[in-house]
């Protein structure tokens, strides 16, 4: 994946992003999206990507909690470990949605790794009171049927020990569809991000719990 395996020295030139609108409710807490290149927009302007159609879809479904994308190109799980807990720090977020892996698994990362790290990160999230989505992305289809299953396998682990839930597929309905992608292949247009959207919406909104208020009805602010 061409950005995915660039140097850390230019996945630093990234910075964390929050996305929030008018008057969201501090009590509710924020949801924190924590992820690699496909959360964080590669190749999109700041409000094409899922996480910022996310933002704006709390406010049509009436849920006053801001977003935070935490999400940086290139991330590993290891990296997402070395900083999530200022991440939690810094924000103490309602909602943790954690979408790592992809990074660790196209760089060959033994499957029992990915799994810790992955559950290591659920409970770091836990332990801050947050309650937490896992999101998984498939692999290219050169790297194997075998490596796939396990890597997809570590995701279920993962989630089933950690006692969350799974959105198996951020790129669901996407992955044969080639206009669905930029010109690597890899990372999805704009237009395809309304579909990564609803992959975590159905199984997010069961965490969300009721809204603030009646859907579609703006804050009056």
């Amino acid at each position: 994946m061409k950005l995915l395996l660039r140097p850390l020295a230019s996945v630093c030139l990234l910075t964390i992003s929050s996305l929030a609108w008018s008057g969201p409710n501090p009590a509710a807490g924020s949801v924190l999206v924590l992820g690699d290149s496909l959360s964080a927009g590669y190749g999109l302007h700041a409000d094409e990507g899922w996480v910022a159609l996310l933002a704006r879809r709390l406010i049509m479904e009436g849920y006053g909690r801001a977003v935070v994308n935490a999400s940086v190109s290139g991330e590993t799980t290891t990296g997402g470990l070395s900083r999530v807990a200022h991440v939690l720090a810094t924000h103490h977020p309602a909602v943790v949605i954690v979408e790592l892996g992809a990074n660790d698994a196209l760089r060959g990362l033994p499957t029992q790794r990915l799994q810790d790290n992955l559950l290591a990160l659920v409970a770091a999230a836990q332990g801050s009171g947050a309650q937490v989505l896992l999101v998984g992305a498939p692999l290219p289809s050169n790297y194997g049927e075998e490596y796939a299953q396990q890597v997809a396998s570590a995701y279920r682990s993962a989630a089933r020990r950690g006692r969350v839930p799974l959105v198996a597929s951020l790129l669901a309905g996407l992955a044969t569809d080639e206009r669905s992608f930029q010109s690597d292949h890899l990372h999805p247009v704009a237009a395809a991000q309304g579909q990564m959207l609803e992959n975590v919406w159905s199984t997010l909104r069961t965490l969300l719990g009721k809204p603030d208020r009646p859907t579609g009805v703006p804050d009056g602010r």
